[in-house]
C-alpha cells in the first residue's frame, strides 16, 4: 500500500491555500498588542480579545495610509485576508485597512443625523445671519483650560482689543459636554446684553473626541441662538454638525476669532490712506482755488478802463498800418499800370510799326530766298538722275558697249533666226557703222 508523505513546506503551503480559498477578506475588531514597526515600514502586531488572539502583519502600502498610528492597547477594526504564514506554519491575519473600533457606527449616525436635518432645512443657507463687522462683544464658548482659549484670545487681543470678550466655560468633551453647549447658548445672550457673536470652538481630536458638537441638541441650540455662531471646531479637515447649523463655518479656533473681527491694523492702514487722500483733495481744492482766482484776477485786469484804452490804441495802430500797407500796394499797381499802357502806346508809333514791317519784310525776303534755293537744288538733283536713268535706256549706249541690232529689209527689228529667209540680207547696226549680210542655206 502506498503511503504519501509531505514535507512540512508544502503543507504549510497547502494549508495556506485552504485557509485564503475558504475564508474572503473580512473584518476583525480586537485589541492591538506587541506592535513592532521596523524600518521596512511593514507593521507586526498581535489582535486579541479576552479569548483569543491572532497574529497580524500590515504590510507598507496599506499601512502608510493609516492616521493615528496605533498603539498598544487600542481598540481598531481591520479589514483582513486570513492566511498562513509558511515559515513557521502559524495562521496570521494580512491586514488591509484600519480604523479606530466603534468609529464606524459613529460615522453611521453622523451621516445619519446630517441627513435628517439637511433635510428639515437647518443647514439652508438663506437661515444664515450675517456676522456684525464690529462687534461689541464676543462671547467664547469653549473649554476655560484648553488651547483654543488661549489661541482665540491671542488673536482677538492682537486684532480687536477694543471688543469685550465673554467666555462662558464649558465641557467640550464628554457627556456632559453636549448639555453643558446647549445651556451656554441660551444663557450667554442673557447675561451679557452686549455680545453680537459668539464663538464655538475647541481644538483638534478624533471623532470621539468630537461627538459632543455632533449632537443635534447642540446643533438645535446653534440655529436658536439668539446671536450670529460662528463654529471653529478641530482642524481644517473636522467637520461636525455644529459647523453646518453655524451661521459661519471657520477651519480652527484662530480663525474664529479673525471672521468673527475686524483688523485694526487695517483699520489704521486704511485710516493712513483715507487721510492721504484727504490731504491730496485738500491740495487739489488748494490749487483749483488758486486757478480759479488767478483767472479771476485775468478777467478783471481784461475790464479795466486803462486795459480796454490800450487795446484800442493798439488796434487803432493796427488800422493805420493796414491803411499805410494798402495805400502803397495800391500806389504800385497804379505804377505798373502806367508802365504797361506806354508800351502799348509806344509800340501803336508809325515808326515803331515801320520798322517792325521793315524786320518782317527782311525777313520773309531770307526765307524766300532759302526756299527757291532748296527747290532749285532739289529740281537739279531730280534732273541728274531721270537723266542718268534715261542714259542707261539709250540704244546707243548698248551698242557701245559691244551689241548690235538686227533688221530686215524692211528695217523691223529681228528677234529670232527664223524671221530671216535664206539669201535675204540683214542690216546689223553697230555703235559706229552699219553692216550687211546675207543668210546662206
Amino acid at each position: 500500500m502506498t503511503q504519501t508523505v509531505y514535507a512540512v513546506s508544502e503543507l504549510s503551503e497547502m494549508l495556506r491555500g485552504l485557509v485564503e480559498d475558504s475564508l474572503p477578506s473580512l473584518w476583525v475588531e480586537g485589541e492591538i498588542s506587541n506592535l513592532a514597526r521596523p524600518a521596512s515600514g511593514h507593521w507586526y502586531f498581535t489582535l486579541k480579545d479576552s479569548g483569543a488572539q491572532l497574529r497580524c502583519v500590515m504590510f507598507r502600502k496599506s499601512s502608510y495610509l493609516v492616521r493615528p498610528i496605533p498603539k498598544d492597547g487600542d481598540q481598531v477594526r481591520v479589514r483582513a485576508q486570513p492566511s498562513v504564514y509558511v515559515a513557521r506554519g502559524d495562521l496570521q491575519l494580512i491586514c488591509e485597512a484600519m480604523e479606530p473600533a466603534g468609529q464606524g457606527a459613529l460615522l453611521l449616525a453622523y451621516e445619519k443625523l446630517k441627513a435628517r436635518l439637511q433635510a428639515e432645512g437647518l443647514f439652508e443657507a438663506a437661515s444664515k445671519r450675517a456676522i456684525p463687522k464690529i462687534p461689541r462683544g464676543i462671547g467664547l464658548i469653549t473649554s476655560a483650560t484648553g488651547a483654543a482659549v488661549q489661541d482665540v484670545l491671542s488673536a482677538l487681543a492682537r486684532r480687536f482689543p477694543l471688543a469685550t470678550v465673554y467666555l462662558y466655560p464649558v465641557p467640550v468633551q464628554g457627556t456632559e459636554a453636549a448639555p453643558a453647549i446647549v445651556k451656554a447658548l441660551r444663557r450667554l445672550p442673557e447675561l451679557a446684553p452686549a455680545v453680537d457673536v459668539i464663538l464655538l470652538v475647541r481644538g483638534g481630536g478624533s471623532l470621539e473626541d468630537l461627538w459632543a458638537f455632533n449632537e443635534e441638541s447642540v446643533a438645535r441650540a446653534v440655529r436658536a441662538c439668539a446671536v450670529p455662531v460662528v463654529s471653529g471646531v478641530g482642524h481644517e479637515v473636522d467637520f461636525t454638525i455644529a459647523d453646518f447649523a453655524a451661521d459661519l463655518r471657520a477651519p480652527t479656533p484662530t480663525a474664529a476669532a479673525e471672521l468673527s473681527s475686524p483688523d485694526v491694523a487695517d483699520w489704521a492702514h486704511r485710516n493712513a490712506q483715507l487721510a492721504q487722500a484727504l490731504i491730496r483733495l485738500q491740495q487739489q481744492a488748494q490749487t483749483q482755488r488758486t486757478e480759479r482766482l488767478a483767472r479771476a484776477a485775468q478777467r478783471l485786469l481784461a475790464l479795466h478802463p486803462g486795459r480796454r484804452l490800450q487795446d484800442r490804441a493798439q488796434r487803432l495802430d493796427e488800422l493805420e498800418l493796414r491803411l499805410s500797407r494798402a495805400h502803397q500796394q495800391r500806389l504800385r499797381q497804379l505804377r505798373e499800370q502806367l508802365a504797361a499802357a506806354r508800351g502799348r502806346l509806344l509800340a501803336q508809333r508809325p515808326l515803331t510799326r515801320i520798322g517792325a514791317l521793315e524786320l518782317d519784310r527782311s525777313r520773309l525776303r531770307t526765307r524766300l530766298m532759302q526756299a527757291v534755293q532748296f527747290r532749285l537744288r532739289n529740281h537739279a538733283d531730280r534732273l541728274d538722275q531721270i537723266e542718268a536713268l534715261l542714259g542707261s535706256f539709250n540704244p546707243q549706249a548698248v551698242l557701245a558697249r559691244g551689241y548690235a541690232i538686227a533688221r530686215n529689209a524692211k528695217g523691223q527689228i529681228l528677234l529670232d533666226a527664223d524671221q530671216v529667209p535664206v539669201g535675204e540680207a540683214v542690216d546689223l547696226q553697230l555703235a559706229r557703222g552699219l553692216v550687211r549680210l546675207k543668210r546662206s542655206a
